[in-house]
């Protein structure tokens, strides 16, 4: 908030400092939280410590000495508009702010720039986003929208730091588990398909789970049951040899069965404001990645152990020069010439590195994948790639129900668009009751708005390392910590605006002169960490981080909400100014649950 002012006294410090001969270390800001006035602070001990070093500072201890230094620097500086006073106080330098002139910076600052409120400025860095990518021939989970909604969320909030963002998405759309969906289709069930694109795709999951019943060995099974398992088996088997030697008929039955996939694929995605920049395919990395295993052979970083019936592998610590073992061998070529997931993720890396320049690549998978993905990393950095130090694995747990674990396997899985469903439906019922007002079409979109709100915030409140037990009825509570708690206090916002008849953000300058509540000062203190939000949450790719400040943001609202009088103020000049303080408000909490991919209604 005053950028101008902390940079100003930065250069005078850093005048004195140059003209006395003081090894300046790099002055570190911090926010000073409120108690009766707002500032900033930075502390001079490193340079007391890089004073000691050089055998200056008459031997004084860092702390004496970072005090000295901190005196001194306080009697160069002077004044500057807005700054009430400033101290040397153990060794730190805290620069203190009119009351009035914070509130009204903070609120100023938030209904002039609106929408792009806390953008950070452009960085020279690209960052590319992975996730979104479930394997084909199933249907979409509530596992699968941890992930989406984990990775979407960590793209806006790099993108809105300043970074340039392309959100790719990889499917895995081969392998024994597609193909087994497509026997179960082509021998069972041709020509019977659903018509819509979410039965089609819940569809297959059905036909995935009745294939492995059929295949699955039974206890105290029969000869002709193990004869007619071993049957479907064989036809199973020889369906992916010819998928796999290009005949024309299982290509076919494969594009098929892999568009209906996509298409409920990309219909969900579509529900989650997901737009996706790039799309990669398992299928498209097999060629390539067969490419690249020769590269690594030549470049000595693989070891083609294929003359002697073996592999070709990657001695990653070996290589590395690392004595314990960290990352191990890895094989990149089975004997009979087949890829890896291994294999095909160091092709996808190096396209990403090569066509579209990423300085930065998020993978978000499972925590399952955690040991695989630092051996593609490791592997990358012996390959020369200077990226690989930038790669990251943005692990999630698993999500739960109440009742016990999801296996796709044996079925037992809940679909998103079936939570998606009953979200609505119950959110419905609720709004039937209390809002006879509103029309019947708008209920339904106000119902989405908050369904889809509850689903994204119980993805997000939880540390993405830690399981999830997904529960319905905790995740669409209006108390807590919940999206729809966040939302109704843009909705309660709103609504004192509404009845004001304030139609726009740009209110008339008000001054903050008065005595301000503690519930103000609480408001005012929580959107003016929103800038510094944005770039915690996007440099330690932490999710979280936002989600736990709109529930902060939100708490403050609703505090103030109960708690201060707006329209019934007996001042009108402290009217107004609470009004400008509601519409900074609801336009923080826009913005931070638009970073959330949650959006933001303006009744409930």
């Amino acid at each position: 908030m005053f950028q101008k002012e902390q940079q100003l006294i930065e250069d005078k410090i850093k005048e004195y400092c140059e003209a006395n001969d003081i090894a300046l270390a790099e002055l570190k800001w911090q926010a000073i939280p409120f108690s009766g006035e707002w500032g900033f602070s930075t502390s001079f001990f490193q340079t007391a410590a890089n004073e000691a070093k050089r055998g200056k500072g008459n031997k004084l201890p860092t702390p004496q000495k970072a005090q000295e230094i901190a005196e001194q620097v306080k009697g160069q500086l002077g004044g500057a508009a807005g700054i009430s006073r400033i101290e040397a106080v153990k060794g730190y330098l805290n620069v203190y702010f009119k009351t009035s002139e914070y509130a009204n910076r903070v609120v100023n600052e938030v209904l002039i720039n609106g929408a792009e409120f806390g953008r950070g400025a452009a960085k020279s860095e690209t960052v590319m986003v992975e996730y979104a990518q479930p394997n084909t021939h199933h249907s979409f989970h509530i596992g699968h929208a941890r992930n989406t909604i984990l990775g979407e969320v960590l793209a806006r909030l790099v993108e809105f730091a300043g970074y340039k963002t392309i959100r790719a998405s990889y499917p895995g759309d081969l392998g024994l588990g597609v193909v087994t969906v497509m026997w179960m289709y082509d021998k069972f069930y041709k020509g019977q398909e659903p018509a819509g694109v979410h039965e089609r795709g819940q569809w297959l999951l059905k036909l995935y789970v009745e294939a492995n019943q059929l295949l699955e060995k039974k206890e105290n099974e029969t000869p002709e049951e193990t004869s007619q398992r071993e049957a479907y088996e064989t036809e199973r088997r020889e369906l992916y040899r010819r998928y796999d030697a290009g005949d024309p008929y299982a290509r076919e039955l494969w594009r098929t069965t892999r568009e209906w996939s996509l298409e409920e694929l990309r219909e969900i995605l579509h529900m989650l404001d997901v737009k996706m920049d790039v799309w990669f395919y398992e299928s498209e990395a097999d060629e390539p990645s067969k490419a690249i295993v020769e590269e690594l052979i030549a470049k000595g970083i693989a070891d083609d152990e294929r003359p002697q019936g073996g592999a070709v592998i990657v001695k990653i610590d070996e290589k590395l020069g690392l004595t314990k073992e960290k990352y191990r061998t890895n094989v990149i070529l089975r004997r009979d010439g087949t890829t890896l997931y291994l294999t095909k993720d160091l092709a996808l890396a190096k396209e990403k590195f090569e066509k579209y320049h990423v300085d930065r690549s998020i993978y978000v998978v499972d925590v399952r994948q955690s040991l695989h993905l630092q051996q593609a990393f490791a592997i990358l950095k012996l390959w020369g790639f200077p990226q690989a130090e930038k790669c990251f694995h943005l692990g999630y747990g698993f999500v739960s129900l109440p009742e016990g674990a999801m296996s796709s396997r044996k079925g037992r899985v809940v679909l998103f668009k079936e939570v998606y469903d009953e979200a609505i439906r119950r959110v419905l019922a609720v709004e039937a009751e209390k809002s006879v007002d509103i029309p019947a079409e708008e209920r339904e979109k106000i119902a989405a708005q908050i369904g889809l709100g509850a689903l994204a915030y119980s993805m997000l409140s939880v540390d993405n390392n830690k399981d999830i037990v997904f529960n319905i009825e905790e995740a669409l509570s209006f108390d807590g910590r919940t999206g729809p708690y966040i939302q109704n206090a843009h909705v309660r916002a709103n609504s004192i605006l509404k009845k004001a008849g304030v139609t726009s953000d740009k209110l008339q300058g008000t001054s903050y002169e008065y005595e301000l509540t503690k519930q103000e000062i609480e408001l005012i203190e929580q959107m003016s960490r929103f800038p510094q939000k944005v770039q915690q949450a996007a440099e330690e790719y932490r999710p979280l981080v936002m989600a736990m400040y709109a529930y902060d943001l939100a708490n403050a609202f609703h505090s103030f909400y109960h708690a201060v009088p707006v329209l019934q103020a007996e001042d009108e000049k402290v009217k107004n100014a609470r009004l400008r303080l509601v519409a900074a408000a609801k336009r923080v909490v826009a913005n931070a649950l638009r970073l959330l991919d949650i959006q933001a209604p303006d009744a409930m």
